[in-house]
């Protein structure tokens, strides 16, 4: 799993409308990348909701919020449009930026062992390093603990 001070290598995956969306294109900005199973789940919803909430104040501290899943841009763009999301989701259907950032795990449900991403979050500062990480993330109160942590960055 990339680390705090780690550099972000540059990917480029598709957001929700099939636009390329490019790090080499956003960085120098803060960035908050979190990692998400997969759409229209309860916690994957609550978590975009409540990003989607706090997006105008992530914006006022000159920070993009973007969610990875291994969903199809098509499933994204339902998704949005279904939870009137205000976020950008990134589609990694062949898992790589999942697997670059480490969050591509062997995870357990109910005895059954299967392979699928750990819900996680990254701050990238605008130098393209890693500067915070969430792992096994707890949704509830996530995005405000994220802003807090942005805030604390950036002071």
């Amino acid at each position: 799993m990339l680390e705090v001070g780690n550099q972000v290598p540059d990917f480029c995956l598709p957001n929700q409308d099939e636009e390329e969306i490019c790090f080499r294109d956003i960085k120098g900005r803060w960035i908050v990348l979190y990692f998400y199973p997969k759409d229209n789940t309860p916690g994957c919803t609550t978590q975009a909701c409540d990003f989607t909430a706090a997006e105008p104040e992530f914006v006022d501290m000159g920070a993009m919020i973007l969610g990875v899943s291994p969903d199809s841009p098509k499933k994204h763009r339902s998704f949005i449009e279904k939870k009137e999301l205000g976020i950008t989701l990134l589609a990694d259907e062949e898992k790589e930026l999942c697997n670059t950032f480490g969050v591509w795990q062997l995870k357990k449900f109910m005895g059954k062992e299967y392979m699928g991403v750990v819900r996680s979050t990254f701050i990238i500062s605008p130098e393209g390093k890693v500067a915070a990480v969430w792992t096994k993330v707890r949704v509830k109160e996530h995005a405000n603990i994220v802003k807090a942590k942005l805030e604390e960055l950036q002071a």
